[in-house]
């Protein structure tokens, strides 16, 4: 321990290091008070090291874990990614992406004050509810909206508004999970009511709900299977049969359609795909769906349906809990209003702008990033790779597109080196890139980069090219 102790007094003071010309960027832009934090924070964390025996840190150590303990706290932990997975809608990276057009257009009215909850027409308290519902009621059909946080709470408040303490029937066959294990029975739980388990995973029919149905049954519900296709010896009940089945038994039909596309798109990718116009119009008394997938809005849970149910929904206590901000309303009807005009949802949703992209286009952006990593010295080539749209959406779909694989190594251990180094790397640097790791490869899927991304991400690769092979270099030595 006294050995210990005499390594500790060779640690600079906090004021020495306060003092440091290393470190006066840091004050001048983050201040005294968290370059101080910072500096008790970095000299515990070595006393721990050196008493676990660790190697004492010389003065570049230290400056070094002060500049990034006061960049995690003082910066902005989120940030931008360049996104080069192929992967439209990826739930890890914000799901649906805004375009500048969206942002552009929402900012006015972000800017300063707004009408959140304030009546332009009377003078008196207005309701934030009433946001985005006329757009909504408009292009759905529907006969009211309601705007919760998100779909699994737009779930969680139909069940337990209409089925607490009751019996909810739904097929085994649509007992979804989706990302961060958000699944169909522990919602039901959560709700307060029964669910009752009909048919089996690849064959329901609408018998099996008849025969469930007793004086408990609140609910019939049926879920959009959205991330995953069952084929072969199948049979599922339609969303008409079920309705006929509501009305003859006055049950209502909750319809969880998630993945939000609010009407038909003009591309085949979405033939098959059912939207809320067409739910709503086949009969269902609710329908709920997330804004940031399809739709290309922000997080949020749509309930759309009759207005009487809408109406009970609107006094629940819960609505306050799970309410939507200024800004998500804002997005929202931003969103929503390109659907108006089917070439503006085409340019100005990232989404659907996907799909539309020419193939010509996208084999120019994956040559030029080629060319610009060929003449920093890497090697480099064009492939096929289909893109996805992703975020639990259209699993069977996939979009034409190409990637750039970088070439490296003379067997398969010094690519997967290379490839899992530049992975990492890329993602450490100031411009985050996330690209693919792909057996043993790394490559990046040109369909979700603009075409303005290019220059940067390849400017970004043949940065953290080079302090790879250094790297690489250092360890074969």
């Amino acid at each position: 321990m006294s050995d210990h102790k005499e390594v500790f007094r060779n640690l600079p003071g906090v004021d020495r290091l306060l003092a440091s010309p290393d470190l006066l960027p840091l004050l001048a832009v983050y201040g005294k008070e968290l370059l101080t934090y910072a500096i008790r924070l970095a000299l515990d964390g070595f006393r721990q090291q050196i008493i676990s025996h660790a190697i004492p840190p010389d003065h570049n150590d230290i400056i070094k874990r002060i500049t990034a303990l006061v960049q995690l706290y003082g910066g902005r932990h989120l940030r931008k990614v360049c996104n080069a997975t192929g992967v439209v809608i990826h739930t890890n990276l914000g799901r649906a992406p805004f375009s500048p057009h969206m942002l552009n257009d929402s900012f006015s009215v972000l800017q300063g004050y707004n009408n959140l909850e304030f009546n332009l027409e009377t003078g008196l308290r207005g309701n934030r509810n009433d946001h985005a519902s006329a757009i909504l009621k408009y292009l759905t059909g529907a006969g009211d909206i309601l705007v919760v946080n998100n779909n699994a709470a737009a779930v969680m408040m139909i069940l337990r508004s209409f089925a607490k303490g009751r019996e909810v029937i739904v097929s085994r066959g649509e007992l979804i999970e989706i990302g961060g294990s958000f699944r169909i029975p522990e919602i039901m739980a959560a709700s307060d009511c029964n669910m009752v388990e009909v048919g089996t995973t690849n064959k329901t029919r609408i018998s099996d709900y008849r025969k469930a149905v007793n004086k408990h049954t609140a609910l019939l519900f049926k879920t959009h299977k959205s991330n995953y296709v069952i084929r072969g010896f199948t049979e599922e009940v339609s969303l008409d049969e079920l309705v006929v089945l509501g009305r003859e038994l006055n049950i209502p039909v909750l319809f969880d359609l998630g993945s939000g596309l609010l009407k038909k798109i003009a591309h085949p990718a979405f033939e098959q795909e059912p939207d809320v116009r067409e739910a709503l119009a086949s009969g269902a008394d609710l329908v709920c769906f997330s804004g940031d997938k399809l739709l290309g809005g922000p997080q949020a849970g749509i309930i759309a349906g009759k207005k009487q149910l809408i109406d009970k929904l609107k006094k629940e206590p819960m609505l306050r809990a799970l309410r939507v901000c200024k800004t998500t309303l804002v997005l929202l009807e931003t969103a929503c209003s390109y659907y108006l005009n089917e070439e503006e949802l085409h340019f100005r949703n990232i989404i659907f702008k996907a799909f539309y992209r020419e193939n010509s286009e996208l084999f120019h952006s994956a040559e030029t990033m080629k060319s610009v990593l060929s003449d920093n010295g890497i090697i480099a080539r064009v492939i096929d790779s289909p893109g996805q749209c992703g975020g639990g959406t259209l699993p069977d779909a996939t979009i034409d597109s190409y990637a750039v694989i970088i070439q490296y190594g003379k067997n398969n251990k010094e690519r997967s080196d290379y490839a899992e180094r530049m992975y990492r790397g890329l993602l450490e640097h100031e411009t985050p890139v996330l690209g693919i790791l792909r057996q043993g490869n790394i490559l990046f899927n040109i369909l979700t980069l603009d075409p303005d991304e290019i220059p940067v991400v390849s400017k970004v690769i043949a940065e953290v090219n080079e302090v790879v092979l250094r790297e690489i270099a250092t360890a074969s030595a």
